[in-house]
């Protein structure tokens, strides 16, 4: 269990329960944005990204895309790639298995409902996969992808320079990016700093010559 509780911040133990954090064979990078669909913070992501011709792929949560169908349909009419962050946004280690294979299978029925299509990526909240969580991902077909780089934007007191700052410290090619497109768990109007963040970030990526790349 300790394993499955730091691999989000552990690479070796990512590796050992074989969670990517980064791509392989690739020159760009990934920006990867959680917690969504927000009614303010996703289409202000979604703006800055078709200014910059960038891509992104948005791990929704179930319970938001139920709320705002049409834009997770945006998302994806845009290029974006649509992943599954869980139904709801629960710690898989407070959950019984049947709860958490209810958990995925709600929040993947959400998403086809709303794009006709089910996900093919997951990351589970706050990166914590339980034993039984990582293996019923796999058996229903959903491959994990945690990140390389973070820019800690749902804190209260950050700024969007210290979150640029920190989400592009020693970027490399195939570096996953997570950010946040919602505040719904996490302090309020932390998308607002988040947008404002991607400004920077964008703009260090056209400097570095690094693209945006979909996982899937």
């Amino acid at each position: 269990m300790v394993r499955h509780l730091l691999a989000p911040v552990v690479p070796g133990f990512a590796a050992a329960l074989g969670l990517p954090r980064r791509l392989s064979g690739t020159a760009g990078v990934a920006l990867t944005f959680d917690d969504g669909p927000h009614p303010e913070g996703t289409p202000a992501i979604l703006d800055l990204l078709a200014r910059a011709s960038a891509h992104a792929t948005f791990f929704v949560i179930g319970e938001q895309v139920e709320r705002r169908p049409a834009l997770l349909a945006e998302i994806a009419a845009a290029g974006h790639a649509v992943a599954l962050h869980g139904f709801r946004h629960r710690w898989q280690t407070r959950l019984a298995a049947r709860e958490v294979a209810d958990d995925l299978a709600r929040g993947s029925a959400a998403i086809e409902d709303a794009i006709g299509r089910r996900p093919t990526l997951h990351r589970p909240p706050f990166g914590i996969y339980s034993p039984a969580g990582l293996a019923t991902a796999r058996a229903v077909g959903l491959q994990p992808l945690l990140w390389s780089r973070w820019g800690k934007d749902w804190r209260k007191f950050t700024t969007p320079k210290r979150i640029a700052s920190r989400s592009t410290r020693d970027l490399s090619p195939g570096d996953v990016i997570l950010l946040h497109d919602a505040d719904f768990y996490s302090a309020r109007d932390s998308h607002r700093r988040t947008a404002a963040a991607l400004k920077l970030i964008l703009t260090e990526l056209s400097a570095r010559e690094l693209g945006t790349v979909l996982p899937i």
